[in-house]
């Protein structure tokens, strides 16, 4: 009985750092069932980074018809390769594409599904998961009865652990269904940067508090000494200020970075919401009743203007020194 976990991979056919934590810890709970690790890749171009985490083998879907994501028919090969390997445990991770097509893949198998899972099985019998509930305002013990089960492991909650394996790879060639590509995607829209959301450890994110796109370099200068993703309030993507892709909150992409500061934003409660599972959450905010300081690490009263250029300017020179 192995277990299976999906990694997934950028449209440019590299894996995603969720791949690396899944299969990490994937490989631990492996480990306390005493059985092996396999990989479901789509259309990737090289698997053999899977092997630095635990991973024992992995099935290689490549196929045109899979070039873009389409839930019913990623679910559906997912559920193929279960069936052929035997498996009993489908891990997932928490990205949108995932969690769009979790359930899909637990209805496909006759699976019970726990999504938001924060850490090792309490148990493995019975199989019990905590997960996180009400937007991360409180955790839930979660029991599995059925006889293969499925996992959305919360992303930044296990972390990457190596651990090398000796990787077998194989071809995989599912059976494609022409009902499952009802949905056709017509275009895509990349986000630009350097860092997405979706990989970032660090993401530093604006708010109205800016007062105009035109300060946003702001955010970007002190993203770029910190290699972190930029992102931005609701009300700043609806003003246009900034593309939606990076508008991040509860309403927007939920975010679960090391570090995320927050540069103007108030902290409405779908925003909080959407990035409370942070590990450590800044805000910089003029506002020293703003809700944000609140649920706030660290928290600086002041004007962006004045405090953020000066934080930029000592971390380059901490970078500079250590470097």
């Amino acid at each position: 009985m192995s277990i299976l976990i999906y990694a997934e991979s950028s449209s440019e056919g590299k894996f995603k750092k969720v791949a690396f934590e899944l299969a990490s810890y994937a490989k631990k709970v492996a480990e306390s069932l005493n059985t092996t690790v396999t990989a479901i890749t789509v259309n990737n171009t090289n698997a053999s980074d899977l092997s630095k985490y635990g991973v024992d083998k992995v099935l290689k879907v490549s196929n045109d018809k899979l070039k873009n994501f389409t839930a019913k028919a990623y679910a559906d090969v997912i559920k193929q390769a279960a069936e052929k390997e035997s498996v009993k445990l489908v891990l997932l991770s928490s990205t949108t594409d995932s969690l769009y097509m979790a359930p899909l893949v637990a209805v496909g198998l006759n699976a019970s599904f726990a999504s938001n899972v924060v850490g090792l099985p309490l148990s493995t019998s019975p199989f019990q998961v905590k997960r996180t509930a009400f937007s991360n305002k409180a955790f839930a013990i979660t029991e599995l009865e059925t006889e293969v089960k499925v996992l959305s492991l919360a992303k930044n909650s296990y972390g990457l652990v190596e651990n090398n394996s000796t990787l077998a790879e194989e071809d995989f060639a599912p059976t494609l269904n022409d009902g499952d590509f009802s949905v056709k995607v017509e275009s895509v829209e990349k986000a630009s940067g350097k860092v997405t959301i979706a990989d970032a450890d660090v993401v530093v994110s604006g708010g109205r508090g800016l007062k105009g796109p035109e300060n946003w370099g702001l955010v970007e200068d002190l993203a770029a000494v910190l290699g972190a993703a930029t992102a931005c309030s609701k009300p700043v993507s609806d003003l246009g200020w900034r593309p939606h892709s990076e508008h991040v909150g509860q309403t927007g992409k939920p975010v679960a970075t090391n570090l995320y500061i927050a540069i103007g934003i108030s902290g409405a409660i779908q925003h909080i919401a959407g990035i409370s599972s942070s590990k450590v959450k800044v805000v910089i905010n003029s506002d020293a009743e703003a809700p944000f300081f609140k649920v706030a690490d660290y928290g600086i009263v002041g004007d962006a203007f004045d405090i953020v250029p000066r934080l930029t300017a000592k971390l380059k020179e901490f970078k500079a020194n250590n470097s």
